[in-house]
C-alpha cells in the first residue's frame, strides 16, 4: 500500500517549491528593471532624410517632434502628414527592437 510521502504532490517538498518561488520573484524583479529601462531609453524616428524627427521612449511615449522648415509646403500638407506618420512608425519599430532585446528573455511577458 502506498502511503503519504509528504511534499507538494511531486514537487519534491517545500524546499524545491521555495526555490521556485525565489526564482519567480527574481525574474519578476529583472523584468521590472527592464521595463524601467525602456521608460528611460530614447529612440529617434526619422523620415524624409531627416526632415521630420520624432523622439520617443522605448515604451513608445513621444517626447518631441522636430520638423525642418523645408518639409513644410502649405500647398501640400499631405506630404508633411505622411512624413510625420513615417517618422513615428520608424520610431515605433526602433522601440520594438529595443523592447524585444530587453524583454526577449522573459518570453514576451509584460509586452
Amino acid at each position: 500500500m502506498g502511503g503519504y510521502r509528504g511534499g507538494f504532490g511531486g514537487f519534491g517538498g517545500g524546499n524545491q517549491m521555495q526555490n521556485l518561488m525565489k526564482q519567480a520573484q527574481k525574474m519578476q524583479e529583472e523584468m521590472q528593471k527592464a521595463q524601467a529601462e525602456l521608460e528611460e531609453t530614447e529612440v529617434v524616428g526619422t523620415s524624409g532624410g531627416g526632415l521630420v524627427k520624432i523622439t520617443m521612449t522605448a515604451k513608445k511615449v513621444i517626447r518631441a517632434i522636430e520638423i525642418n522648415p523645408d518639409a513644410v509646403d502649405t500647398e501640400d500638407m499631405t506630404m508633411l502628414e505622411d512624413l510625420i506618420v513615417a517618422a513615428a512608425n520608424d520610431g515605433y519599430a526602433k522601440a520594438d527592437a529595443i523592447a524585444n532585446e530587453k524583454l526577449g528573455a522573459f518570453g514576451g511577458m509584460g509586452l
